[in-house]
């Protein structure tokens, strides 16, 4: 049992040596990533928006690669649609009636 205790101590000591690293470069990015807009971002967000307007009216101009990626984004926007709704029902199945 003591071998037990002291391998495990040990391979918690390492995991916590290997992944400091990794989260620090996780906050640094989580940091920029993850925080609201700010008013100064309003103008680039509505010229985005403009610019993504503006690339669906020439749709028969984009090349398959723009296409692709823009269908990929367009799925990831959905899924992350999903995974909110999940997380503010509390469950994966619908809501109560």
């Amino acid at each position: 049992m003591a071998k037990l205790v002291a391998s495990g101590q040990k391979m918690l000591s390492t995991l916590m040596v290997e992944s400091k690293p990794k989260l620090a470069t996780f906050m640094k990015y989580a940091k920029v990533e993850l925080t609201p807009p700010t008013p100064a971002d309003i103008p680039k967000i509505t010229s985005g928006i403009k610019d993504v307007i503006r690339q669906t009216k020439n749709y028969k101009d984009l090349t398959v690669k723009e296409a692709f990626i823009g269908t990929l984004v367009s799925i990831e926007v959905l899924c992350w649609f999903f995974v909110g709704e999940c997380i503010g029902k509390r469950h994966l199945v619908g809501y109560n009636v």
